[in-house]
């Protein structure tokens, strides 16, 4: 929907890429395509991995964050707006004052709300381009209200910053996991979706744990992590979990999948997660999920696994061990 939009857009004269220099882009979908314009006057900055190897495939530079200088910008919104903000801010202080702005995104990711704020911030976009079920506007790079910046949280004890899963506090979902895990876990242990790390946490409580391996696709999320858990049996990996593939297998896998790549709920990528669970465990090897019960992961844990167990949850999760994978790659 961006292309379609960004493309209606060059076509109209409403929006222009810059004559000269590069043009920084924040956090663009991996579908998206940018094809009027040299890919080397590009730079996409993304912390996701999905989006980051998908532009990395195509020959877009791509980087993990902002660095240089810039002739102008594309920031892509997210849903949180908070992080919307912050993005805003990185832009702008990668550009010169003056310089074009550009803000794309749904209505469903806050579009009509940011610009909003930015008029009442005393900045003054331009009339805004409506397409494809979103908005495309322009304002040029001036000084933004300083709490707009992105902020670290500190939540039961934990940092957390804005964007990531579960900002503002521990899930439900992976409270309960974590008290469903058994006193005793394996010496080998990986957290697919590791987010900000609180069950690694949880984990590396259990005697006999020597490695937990964190596998985050989300680079801001990974961050907090590192500074949350600063255990030395503790390895970070950036990291799309569906398509990771361990140098030795583990024994345990825990694992609170995500299930939205946008607003709608979409059960591929959780199945696609507990795929890789299973490629990834040792023969003996266990799974402990949680999920929303309305997924339909139970089929897909019968595929996958020669022992399937719901072991408790509540109104909105379920819990699963699921022991055995059928297609295991490692020893016992």
């Amino acid at each position: 929907m961006r292309s379609e939009r960004l493309t209606a857009a060059l076509n109209s004269g409403v929006f222009a890429w810059p004559d000269a220099g590069r043009t920084l882009i924040l956090r663009p979908r991996g579908e998206d395509h940018f094809d009027d314009i040299e890919a080397s006057r590009l730079q996409v900055v993304t912390g996701f991995r999905p989006d980051f190897n998908a532009f990395s495939a195509r020959g877009i530079p791509v980087s993990a964050e902002v660095e240089g200088a810039f002739a102008a910008a594309l920031v892509c919104l997210p849903r949180a707006r908070e992080l919307s903000r912050a993005m805003l801010v990185q832009a702008v202080a990668a550009l010169p004052e003056g310089a074009p702005v550009w803000v794309d995104g749904q209505k469903t990711d806050g579009i009509e709300s940011l610009l909003k704020d930015l008029k009442l911030a005393g900045l003054a976009p331009g009339e805004a381009w409506s397409k494809a079920h979103g908005k495309l506007f322009m304002f040029r790079a001036a000084p933004l209200p300083q709490d707009w910046a992105a902020q670290d949280r500190q939540v039961d004890g934990f940092t957390t910053r804005p964007g990531v899963f579960s900002a503002d506090g521990i899930d439900r979902g992976s409270a309960l996991l974590a008290k469903a895990l058994p006193e005793k876990l394996h010496s080998r242990v990986a957290d697919f979706g590791a987010g900000w790390g609180y069950l690694t946490s949880e984990i590396l409580k259990r005697p006999g744990v020597q490695e937990v391996h964190l596998i985050e696709a989300e680079a801001e999320a990974l961050d907090c992590a590192r500074r949350n858990i600063t255990d030395p049996r503790a390895q970070f990996h950036w990291a799309d979990a569906t398509g990771f593939k361990a140098d030795v297998p583990f024994g345990v896998i825990v694992c609170n999948p995500p299930f939205h790549t946008a607003r709608e709920a979409d059960p591929k990528l959780g199945i696609a997660f507990l795929q890789a669970a299973a490629r990834n465990l040792t023969t003996s090897g266990t799974l402990w999920l949680v999920a929303n019960k309305q997924l339909p992961y139970e089929p897909e844990l019968q595929k996958l696994f020669r022992e399937v167990e719901m072991i408790g949850g509540d109104n909105s999760f379920r819990l699963w061990r699921a022991s055995r994978p059928i297609q295991a790659r490692g020893a016992k």
